[in-house]
């Protein structure tokens, strides 16, 4: 029956509709031929565009990368523009005006850590130096919100990947940062066995004390949390007697405020007699010893004398 329908009864109309289909189609078929082309011819336009302003002394191919990079991670708080005068840019909201005055202070560390970026690879001029090199990236997301710490992040570790491939004229990263999200986000690597530094990496600590500064090595990455960097600090023998109580007062906010949500009065008021009195102490004394300098911060509490 179903035989009979489409070959008797539903001829006409099924011939008809295959042709206007058909139809269509070629139609479609013609059109995305041309479009491809069109593409095509516009990209092989856009590389000689790209390829003559690399021949003359101007800061538009940085500026295009600048922008391209942008986009490629979705960002769209600005953009460059190049100026009339084809020697400087000016800085764009998405709406055209002009944001020299609007940035942010991330905005602003941004905008320069990119123009670094891109002048890592070669100069903005024809003559430029073009030679081995050690970069240093000191604490680069400093004021920069989430977005934007991770796109910092991702390109420091492509041009670490790049040292790590021999390509380039880069030979040497230094990466510093008291970030400790930055520091993760940056170290991981997917062959990495646990923490062990990597056989092309090493994993560094800077300290101060007083006027001088201590550097030590660490055959791990030594950085876990914040919360576990304070702790090792205080279980560190040669810690500071000027900073252990900004420390402790740390670790307290910590633990007992961030994580648990409890006020420091609270605490206190579950003690009785000269326990209540020894709480208080300790936290006057943390406290008071984060904003002040004393002559001997080991003396005075009724806490620290227990």
């Amino acid at each position: 029956m179903w035989q009979y329908l489409i070959s008797v009864e539903l001829k006409d109309e099924l011939d008809t509709y295959e042709t206007k289909r058909a139809a269509l189609q070629g139609a479609i078929d013609s059109l995305t031929e041309k479009i491809n082309t069109k593409l095509k011819l516009r990209t092989e336009k856009q590389k000689q565009i790209r390829d003559l302003e690399s021949q003359i002394t101007s800061i538009q191919p940085t500026v295009d990368a600048i922008n391209a990079l942008l986009k490629s991670f979705g960002y769209v708080g600005f953009a460059l523009e190049t100026h009339k005068d084809g020697k400087s840019y000016r800085i764009v909201r998405p709406d055209g005006k002009d944001a020299k005055y609007t940035l942010s202070e991330g905005e602003r560390s941004f905008v320069s850590f990119l123009y670094f970026y891109h002048l890592l690879r070669g100069s903005d001029s024809e003559s430029g130096i073009t030679i081995n090199r050690v970069v240093v990236f000191d604490d680069p997301v400093s004021s920069l919100d989430g977005d934007i710490l991770y796109i910092v992040s991702s390109l420091i570790k492509g041009v670490i990947d790049e040292v790590r491939a021999g390509n380039g004229l880069i030979k040497q990263v230094f990466v510093l940062t008291h970030n400790v999200y930055f520091h993760k986000e940056v170290t991981f690597h997917r062959d990495r066995s646990q923490d062990d530094a990597m056989k092309d990496e090493t994993f560094w600590i800077v300290t101060k004390s007083g006027l001088d500064s201590r550097v030590k090595r660490y055959p791990k990455n030594p950085i876990k949390t914040s919360y576990e960097m304070l702790w090792e600090e205080v279980r560190n023998p040669n810690r500071s007697k000027v900073t252990i109580q900004n420390t402790l007062r740390r670790i307290l906010e910590n633990y007992f405020k961030i994580l648990g949500k409890i006020d420091p009065d609270s605490i206190c008021a579950m003690f009785d007699g000269n326990d209540r009195l020894i709480c208080k102490s300790l936290f006057a004394w943390v406290n008071d010893g984060s904003h002040n300098a004393f002559e001997d911060p080991w003396r005075g509490s009724p806490w620290m004398r227990r």
